[in-house]
């Protein structure tokens, strides 16, 4: 067994980072390698490949943050760990790309890997964009170019986290390139407004800054072409268009990950074209699961099967791989045919003030509850369990709804899970949050208007293409879509819902802090403005 050669500071909650070990013997590697673009522009690029005679499947990524940026690099990780985030425990290689595949890993089982920089990011010419037309070009290009080495068999497949799964959507959708044969998008945004810019038409306002300024401007420098929110903005626009993507596609999405990858990589399975497609979720830290046996174990047959041709049962496995939580650390593991799951029943439980529940039957009077929407105040409901009860797939909020004192609403909805002895049960959140609820959701009320065509009853969808200001205490029907999760819950347990005019998981690096919201809102309930939350029971 390789022991490691370095450490980081184990986090109070255990997670101990990277811990690498050198690359195993039999790899080549060449660090300059130099690829010419369709117009003359020269990327860079580091291929690993086994050292001997062969033709060998190529597996690539594509990355702004560096090719060379590996666990040396992660000198911000200790600092990351203690503002309550958790980058988990990986054993990977001392020459392991942030977010891409451990080439200790993938060469010895018979696979070159390939990391390019972006174009305009460190040794890779150009101007530096995200996302764009000659990014998707470029991709391309390094894939059929990879395609016809005299290593490779001709058969290329992408894999990576984040950034590294964003732009396998773009390529997939855009391109079709002749080598491209399987992807691996594990966690990543496939609709920039919807899953992160302004989920419910609720500006973010954290992460997209600090990330521009940080990870990318490090790469790009003087030479970007455009500010960071530029770069977003346009990208937003032009959402993938995921029904073209019809390679085999094996997709991470997590409950973990709420406000940024989950509804893009649940979006993304639902609708590609692929006959051949494998859903793999889970609720835990995405960097440490991608790494993990399991996760690297459905990774390698899945390309075996694809890019080797191998006869290795793959294709007969069941679609959905279905991660249940019963907390943070503990979780069951099942097979489903589909998502969200087949047995799933939407069931409407309604808000009722007066005893702050959720009930299956709706207040036959009508019935309010006011809050202050500067505060940090919420309102909550409570719906108790006397069975095992499973919550798995997407939840939707249909609230009736007033600001009493301004003209429109931001209105901030999370789902919690309480013990019998009252406390909460706490979940992994972005970046590894360790405080992190059940399931959240957003809206802004003026952007509530849903396109019918792409709503359905447990996701609503809402065009953000029009702004439908309300009268001050004129009370109107909205829908939040609550992101997919599943949890179960025991005897004596309690689903909590929270609903606040303010971000109710706290968390350093994502929040919501341009708000319209002034003064008082008033959730109104039964009768005929009955309001609810729909619920996979399973």
């Amino acid at each position: 067994m390789q022991q490691p050669t370095a450490e980081y500071p184990v986090s109070p909650h255990g997670d101990r980072g990277p811990i690498t070990h050198p690359l195993p013997a039999g790899i080549i590697v060449d660090r300059a390698v130099r690829v010419k673009m369709r117009d003359g522009v020269h990327l860079g690029a580091t291929v690993w490949r086994p050292d001997r005679e062969g033709r060998f499947p190529v597996v690539m990524c594509v990355t702004a943050y560096g090719k060379d940026f590996g666990p040396h690099e992660y000198s911000t990780l200790p600092k990351i760990m203690k503002a309550g985030m958790a980058v988990g425990t990986m054993h990977i290689s001392d020459q392991t790309t942030w977010e891409g595949p451990d080439p200790s890993f993938w060469v010895p089982g018979g696979y070159v890997v390939i990391v390019a920089n972006a174009r305009g990011f460190y040794d890779s010419e150009g101007q530096a964009g995200i996302y764009s037309h000659e990014d998707m070009e470029d991709y391309a290009d390094l894939i059929d170019w990879a395609g016809v080495q005299p290593w490779s068999n001709g058969a290329v497949g992408l894999n990576g986290v984040s950034y590294l799964a964003v732009n396998q959507w773009m390529v997939a959708s855009g391109t079709r390139p002749k080598h491209l044969k399987a992807i691996i998008p594990w966690e990543g945004v496939s609709d920039f407004r919807r899953d992160l810019i302004e989920p419910g038409g609720v500006p973010e306002t954290r992460f997209l800054g600090a990330y521009y300024a940080g990870s990318l401007a490090r790469g790009a420098g003087e030479g970007i072409v455009e500010s960071g929110p530029a770069m977003i903005e346009r990208a937003a626009q032009h959402p993938f268009p995921l029904e073209n993507i019809d390679v085999p596609a094996l997709i991470c999405a997590s409950w973990s990950d709420h406000g940024l990858h989950t509804r893009g990589s649940l979006e993304g399975y639902m609708r590609i074209s692929s006959p051949q497609k494998w859903l793999y979720t889970h609720g835990g830290n995405k960097w440490e699961v991608y790494y993990s046996p399991e996760a690297l174990e459905w990774q390698k047959s899945f390309l075996d099967h694809f890019l080797k041709g191998e006869d290795n049962g793959f294709d007969r496995r069941p679609p959905v791989r279905l991660e249940v939580r019963r907390d943070k650390d503990n979780v069951e593991v099942r097979s489903e045919i589909s998502w969200p799951p087949a047995a799933a029943k939407f069931t409407n439980m309604y808000l009722d003030p007066e005893g702050s529940t959720l009930s299956a039957d709706a207040p036959a009077a009508p019935q309010e509850r006011v809050y202050d929407a500067e505060a940090k105040q919420s309102v909550s409901f409570d719906l108790s369990f006397d069975r095992p009860t499973e919550i798995s797939g997407p939840m939707v909020l249909k609230l009736w709804v007033s600001a009493l004192d301004a003209d429109d609403l931001d209105l901030f909805a999370a789902v919690h899970k309480i013990d019998r002895e009252g406390r909460e049960v706490h979940f992994c959140g972005k970046d590894g949050y360790r405080e992190g609820a059940v399931a959240l959701g957003w809206l802004r009320a003026s952007r509530r208007h849903l396109d019918p065509g792409e709503s359905k009853p447990w996701r609503p969808y809402q065009t953000l293409d029009r702004v439908e200001k309300v009268e001050p205490g004129e009370v109107v029907p909205v829908e939040i879509e609550i992101l997919a999760s599943s949890t179960l819950f025991e005897p004596g347990e309690t689903l909590r819902l929270a609903i606040s005019g303010r971000d109710i998981v706290e968390h350093a690096r994502f929040g919501h802090d341009d708000s319209v919201n002034h003064g008082r809102h008033q959730l109104h309930a039964g009768g005929e403005q009955a309001s609810y939350l729909l619920v996979p029971f399973c």
